[in-house]
């Protein structure tokens, strides 16, 4: 199904001809950057750039719609005892969630509300289902997609087959004035096994059409980690080398403290610029981090901080 100028062949091709990731020297990488803090003269500004950046979260079976309501107050307010605390990027919720989550929020929030779909978190049904799921959520209002992939055909080397699902999502992603959904591509990486994998991945989740790579659906273990989400943001870095476009990234879950969230902003700045510094381009995926961030915030509006030095980046 594999259209345009792109054949299966070429896409193999592609994929299998990219160079092997060196494992010790995106780990060393990593952790250098882990040691060094971000480019700023301001600590606020980092705290408040992390809540800005935050996609709260709950994916859960036992969801209600008061459950979801709550979230989208806290979205809306996170602190409720300090006004100028901003509010998150967005809401991710499961598909049949959306409407609640779009009333809750109502209009001119600047909240966009995400919903997960195409089988998350397995993506272990029909593709009809898949864009079913999708078209959805959509028509019930959520302006982003968290789709997943099927690992299963991507280990078995069927890229083709998992290029033109996500190529089939993203065409469902379409409003009827034809705009479109942003469509973030959960890669799963904690499933992928290698970084080989994870760079062929995110290569194909690109060209297929992705708005954001995704690490994790924060089902499984490991979620999200330093030295992949770095692999993944060099990957974008490259595509926009090449074409000038711009590809969001976003991690998604295990980070749940404002340190841990800190030294991914500064291996943003460092791999790809200080431009993805913002919602558009960089999210995380979370449900605790929210909270470790606002009594980090607390601590420092009161004098009492007790995180990281915040040191200028070479």
């Amino acid at each position: 199904m594999i259209g345009g100028d792109l054949t299966e062949k070429a896409l193999r091709r592609h994929l299998e001809g990219l160079p092997g990731v060196d494992a010790v020297g995106l780990e060393a990488r990593a952790a250098s950057l882990a040691t060094r803090s971000i480019k700023t003269t301001s600590k606020q500004w980092a705290l408040d750039a992390i809540i800005r950046m935050i996609d709260l979260t709950t994916l859960e079976g036992a969801d209600t719609p008061g459950k979801v309501e709550s979230l989208c107050a806290k979205a809306l307010t996170p602190d409720p005892a300090d006004l100028t605390t901003p509010r998150v990027a967005a809401v991710c919720v499961y598909g049949d969630m959306v409407p609640h989550a779009v009333e809750a929020l109502g209009e001119d929030s600047g909240i966009n509300v995400a919903a997960v779909a195409t089988a998350f978190p397995s993506g272990r049904s029909s593709r009809t289902i898949k864009l079913a799921d999708t078209r959805d959520a959509v028509a019930a209002g959520a302006s982003e997609i968290d789709m997943v992939i099927d690992r299963g055909a991507f280990l078995a080397g069927h890229y083709g087959l998992v290029f033109d699902e996500i190529v089939a999502v993203k065409e469902a992603c379409m409003r009827p004035d034809g705009s479109y959904a942003h469509l973030k591509v959960i890669l799963e990486t904690g499933e992928l096994n290698t970084y080989d994998n994870v760079r062929r991945a995110s290569w194909l989740a690109i060209l297929a059409g992705a708005d954001f790579i995704k690490t994790s659906t924060g089902k499984v273990s490991p979620a999200a980690t330093l030295p992949v989400t770095l692999l993944m943001l060099q990957v974008v870095r490259d595509w926009h080398t090449l074409t000038g476009e711009r590809i969001g990234v976003k991690p998604a879950g295990g980070i749940r403290a404002s340190k841990d969230a800190i030294r991914y902003l500064v291996t943003v700045a460092e791999t790809v610029g200080e431009e993805w510094l913002q919602p558009d381009l960089f999210r995380f995926g979370a449900s605790s981090l929210l909270n470790d961030v606002l009594m980090q915030r607390q601590k420092m509006n009161t004098g009492r901080y007790s995180g990281p030095d915040y040191v200028t980046v070479d």
